[in-house]
């Protein structure tokens, strides 16, 4: 997958995207991620990229000519163009259904927006998908980007070590993670629970399915409302 990111600051991105499992998928070619500095594209004299918004109002607006331009830069060979993705409190809310689709794709275009936003134009001419990754408001579009980037890409067949590697974590499956454990066995007077220790593979695979779904059932009950019970799981639900 190519992932081309229009930012003010692509700087940000050098840590967290260029480290660990995100590292090694570019490395290993299953990933390109790829930064586009939008004052490299203001036509203006001084590379601003912001101006006050019409009707007044408090803060700054970025222009619609840098952007636009630093867009046709990215999509000018491409044979299909690419789904642009504006960072926005006022998008969908990013979910792991939307991860998995999005994977899908072959280029995506991320633009992250500053100040008060970004000229409405822009939105209207460019972008296919504005997403919001929760209900609180950051100073720029770069963290939920880098949020996006990580989940989508460690979906991408390669990139992990194979697909039960997330499979099976919280959310994909529906369900919150069941609780984990490692050596030793005792710490501090708390024990691993007995069962995980018999080596009985079934019994260990009721308890998590089981430890899941009281999980759920007590921290996101939204998520447990959707989930389809087996009549195993109502068995395990019983007191």
């Amino acid at each position: 997958m190519k992932i081309h990111v229009m930012t003010l600051f692509p700087e940000m991105f050098s840590g967290p995207l260029g480290t660990s499992i995100i590292k090694r998928a570019q490395e290993d070619q299953k990933l390109s991620i790829q930064y586009y500095q939008i004052r490299d594209y203001s036509t203006n004299k001084h590379q601003k990229v912001d101006d006050y918004p019409y009707g007044g109002g408090s803060g700054m607006v970025m222009g619609p000519q840098p952007i636009v331009d630093a867009y046709r830069e990215i999509t000018k060979d491409t044979k299909k163009t690419p789904r642009t993705i504006y960072l926005s409190p006022k998008g969908k809310h990013f979910s792991q259904e939307m991860a998995m689709e999005l994977s899908k794709e072959e280029e995506l275009i991320f633009l992250c927006g500053h100040y008060e936003g970004v000229d409405q134009r822009v939105i209207d001419e460019i972008v296919s998908d504005e997403i919001s990754i929760g209900d609180y408001v950051l100073t720029g579009g770069e963290l939920p980007a880098m949020v996006m980037i990580d989940a989508i890409s460690r979906l991408i067949p390669g990139v992990l070590s194979s697909p039960e590697a997330y499979e099976e974590e919280s959310i994909h499956s529906g369900l919150l993670e069941y609780p984990q454990y490692t050596r030793p066995p005792s710490f501090e007077g708390k024990e691993v629970p007995k069962i995980l220790l018999s080596g009985d593979h079934e019994k260990i695979r009721k308890w998590r399915r089981k430890e899941a779904l009281l999980i759920t059932r007590e921290r996101r009950p939204d998520l447990f409302q959707r989930i389809p019970l087996t009549k195993e799981d109502y068995k395990l639900l019983k007191p």
